[in-house]
């Protein structure tokens, strides 16, 4: 693999991180109902409350790994996942799909942690350009023939 497709994953994967954290930001405070889980009478409302009102936002993740193979470097590779547990608990009584108890389903996002994925992915983002841009050079100057 040359070193620009592995600078190009490495700007391939800090874009992932970028939307990633964005989609978990802008979603913060898409709430839902809580999840059923029992069979309870209480628990048959609450499915019918779920099914009126759309489940909260799922935050997402990348996992990101290296792609080397023995002593052949390769890159990385960056795939999204689901963040586990994907729910918290809330009080917000006054919404209208909360339980009895006032308690609604929060996304599991942690905005400290998204801005620190915005700002590891800005200095991959310069790092791996710097890759490329020392790569344009060094090849430029290697194929520059003086007369």
């Amino acid at each position: 693999m040359s070193i620009f497709s592995i600078a190009t994953s490495g700007l391939s994967a800090a874009s992932l991180r970028v939307n990633v954290a964005a989609s978990n930001i802008a979603n913060v405070r898409t709430t839902g109902p809580l999840p059923a889980s029992g069979g309870t009478s209480a628990s048959a409302a609450s499915s019918s409350t779920s099914s009126t009102y759309p489940a909260a936002y799922v935050p997402l993740r990348v996992d990101q790994v290296d792609q080397s193979s023995g002593s052949m470097p390769g890159g990385t590779k960056a795939a999204v996942s689901t963040v586990s547990p994907s729910y918290i608990a809330q009080s917000d009584p006054g919404a209208p799909f909360a339980n009895q108890d006032g308690l609604v389903a929060a996304p599991n996002v942690d905005i400290t942690r998204e801005f620190v994925e915005l700002a590891a992915a800005k200095y991959s983002f310069i790092a791996n350009t710097k890759v490329i841009q020392a790569y344009s050079e060094t090849t430029e100057s290697l194929l520059d023939i003086t007369t």
